[in-house]
């Protein structure tokens, strides 16, 4: 029996149908977490589910500038085909497109019916059961920044901020958003069913903060991934940009990606949580910190992923960039929030919001895994305002030593596998030797003029 003779395909048809829907966009991340997709007419979805959609393997190696980055399995081999096939327990209908529907994917490589080495979703899959064979159900809940911005024809860049009123962190209403963009977005993605529970204006003007709550890891990294594009679409529809760049203005903070993570055991119970331990905290709790910081410069690479990473660093800036961790401590890299019992929870404010969610998480879960089952304990936790290079540890400050840690993390490496991690930096090498070769505007302004 194929597929499409399944009674599940035939119940999502005759759902489908009746809902008025006759399209379906099939979607999965590519390497840097951008949506890649196909429409598929309804009539053809059985077509899909049985023999997949063919797409060419280098996407997963194209740079958002549509160059094919020489990475092996893409042009060294003829540029091959990789399969995706619609996962239908992820329909959900598209509430700001009439008639759409949309789901994520399954990427295989057709050649060997395995998953494709470069696929981002598989990798946290594989994580993720590492996890387990350790009795750990990771659970992580994703908070994300992003800026919004109007059109400006005849500018440069093309584009300005939406709004550039100070003062207005932490607010809601028509104070900070005079179009009331947050309200209206809300709203339609509560229709999307990613989890959405609430959302305010950010520190800097027509920056947004969106809170999604928390899941298994493999969900949180699917709604983070689907909230990303949902949030650039909706921005579109209206002539704007919604962009989660990690730093897109000079003279404003950058916007961040952070994760709060506890783990459950079969039970349920979270075992982060020990009210006889030190702080609250149980051993595997303390544990899965001391991995965190001893592999951060690794993970710095996959929760910072871009040259423009690492301009949101620095002092007074609030993104760490010391290596340190503190019981409810904003300016620590990793905050323990402080809830305790079935709220025990770590949260990493490392990452930007450029980074692919199912890398930033898969990485912080193999790093927290290594320190659970290396055992050892944590330094002791930050006091006070953090950003003292005499108390922590500085991490990688450029994209290239980022890449130069990852390449050194052997243990780190390990769980990530080796083809994906020798994908990974081969993509990012050839972005920092493209950027090397390009000429800024500051450099024309600083130089050309006097010398």
């Amino acid at each position: 029996m194929s597929a499409s003779d399944t009674p599940p395909v035939h119940r999502h048809l005759e759902r489908l149908a009746a809902e008025g829907i006759d399209v379906v966009r099939v979607t999965y991340p590519d390497l840097i977490g951008t949506e890649r997709a196909r429409d598929v007419l309804l009539d053809h979805l059985p077509s899909a589910c049985d023999h997949g959609l063919a797409f060419c393997r280098a996407v997963y190696h194209t740079s958002p500038q549509g160059d094919v980055v020489p990475v092996s399995g893409g042009l060294d081999a003829g540029l091959p085909d990789i399969c995706v096939r619609p996962d239908l327990d992820t329909l959900t209908a598209l509430p700001w497109e009439p008639g759409v529907a949309t789901c994520l994917g399954e990427v295989t490589d057709p050649a060997t019916g395995l998953p494709a080495p470069e696929s981002p979703r598989d990798l946290l899959r594989a994580v993720v059961e590492r996890c387990h064979e350790h009795g750990l159900r990771p659970v992580v809940g994703p908070e994300l920044e992003y800026f919004l911005c109007d059109a400006a024809p005849g500018t440069a860049r093309g584009w300005r901020r939406y709004s550039e009123a100070e003062g207005v962190v932490y607010t809601a209403g028509l104070r900070a958003d005079a179009d009331n963009h947050l309200l209206r977005t809300l709203r339609l993605l509560r229709a999307l069913d990613l989890g959405v529970t609430s959302g305010n204006h950010e520190f800097d003007g027509s920056q947004f903060e969106i809170n999604l709550t928390h899941s298994d890891a493999m969900t949180a990294a699917d709604r983070a991934f689907r909230f990303k594009a949902a949030i650039k679409e909706l921005a579109r529809r209206e002539g704007r940009l919604a962009t989660f760049m990690a730093k897109p203005f000079n003279g404003v903070g950058g916007s961040g990606f952070h994760l709060h993570l506890s783990c459950v055991d079969d039970a349920g119970d979270n075992v982060f949580d020990d009210p006889a331990g030190p702080h609250g905290l149980s051993v595997t709790a303390r544990h899965a910190v001391a991995g965190i910081l001893a592999h951060a410069p690794a993970l710095a690479a996959l929760a910072n992923p871009t040259i423009n990473s690492y301009k949101r660093f620095g002092p007074d800036t609030l993104a760490p960039w010391l290596i340190d961790w503190g019981l409810d401590n904003r300016s620590a890299m990793v905050r323990v929030p402080p809830e305790r019992g079935a709220g025990s929870r770590l949260e990493l404010r490392l990452g930007d919001a450029s980074a692919n969610p199912y890398l930033l998480i898969a990485g912080t879960l193999a790093a927290a895994l290594l320190g659970v089952l290396a055992g050892e304990d944590p330094s002791a936790p930050l006091e006070g305002y953090g950003y003292d290079t005499a108390r922590s540890a500085v991490l990688p400050m450029s994209l290239p030593a980022a890449l130069d840690a990852l390449e050194a993390d052997t243990a780190l490496t390990e769980v990530l596998g080796k083809d994906f991690t020798t994908s990974y930096l081969t993509y990012r090498r050839d972005e920092v030797a493209r950027f090397q070769r390009h000429v800024t505007d500051w450099e024309f302004t600083e130089y050309a003029y006097h010398l």
